[in-house]
């Protein structure tokens, strides 16, 4: 790194981004969610969930306990800012992975696949596929694709309605302000448990690979948070995870390691 600091830019670029991995850090800053129940939760000042749970394994195989993990409220809009600033080390927030947020940051995993699904008031019977959402009112989340593959790649005339958060479109939903939430099926199903007015309606029609997002580069880290991943899923921590969080909320949970998307 001496030899790095006289060198030109260029020549620095590796050990830039080895410099910043997650496996020379001493502690952890790690984005999640604050306001999804049975995923990432800020209740009584602690942060509860499964994301949260898979976030403090990965730590602990990379040699950080939960006492050197800081957890910081990351919400959709902000996921790729915060890590480019390196405000955030690593973030485990139902983030799914795409192309275009490939170009922005390094994603480990999928630690989990869920699937888009729909969420709706129970004693609403129009709704029971993803094309019966035309003309209805759906949340549209900023910072969340969920609501364009519904009217963008399906060509869907859904109305959306502007959000902030996930959260913020339950009291919409029970109030009849929008007739639908759709977006991932372990969302959903957090939500729904709290909400017996509330009907996940079962008919998933996407793959959402929630993916570890790292600051672009840091290709050893990736690397390494994959083989602790596959360890996760093969010890059995998983399946325990995703059973305590949603084993009584009807969602379809999968305990197989899931593909990995490579890193890059």
């Amino acid at each position: 790194m001496a030899a790095c600091a006289t060198a030109a830019p260029a020549g620095c670029a590796l050990g830039s981004a080895e410099q910043h991995s997650i496996l020379h850090k001493h502690s952890l800053v790690i984005g999640v969610k604050a306001d999804q129940p049975g995923l990432g939760l800020l209740k009584d000042g602690r942060y509860q969930g499964f994301d949260v749970d898979v976030a403090t394994y990965v730590a602990g195989k990379l040699g950080v306990p939960p006492s050197r993990i800081t957890f910081k409220t990351t919400p959709s809009s902000v996921r790729e800012k915060a890590l480019e600033s390196g405000s955030v080390d690593m973030v485990v927030a139902t983030y799914s992975i795409t192309p275009a947020r490939k170009t922005r940051i390094t994603f480990a995993g999928p630690y989990y696949v869920a699937h888009q699904d729909t969420l709706i008031r129970s004693s609403d019977r129009s709704i029971t596929g993803v094309h019966d959402l035309a003309k209805k009112r759906i949340c549209a989340v900023n910072g969340s694709y969920s609501s364009k593959r519904i009217t963008e790649e399906r060509g869907i005339a859904a109305v959306p309605v502007p959000v902030g958060t996930y959260s913020a479109c339950i009291p919409l939903l029970t109030a009849g302000k929008v007739d639908a939430v759709s977006t991932d099926d372990l969302i959903l199903a957090g939500f729904a448990a709290g909400h017996p007015d509330l009907h996940l309606i079962g008919a998933p029609f996407t793959d959402e690979k929630y993916g570890i997002g790292l600051r672009k580069g840091d290709l050893a880290g990736c690397e390494t948070v994959n083989r602790i991943l596959t360890r996760m899923y093969q010890d059995g921590s998983a399946g325990r995870f995703l059973n305590h969080w949603f084993a009584d909320t009807g969602a379809r949970l999968t305990t197989s390691v899931p593909q990995f998307e490579g890193c890059s």
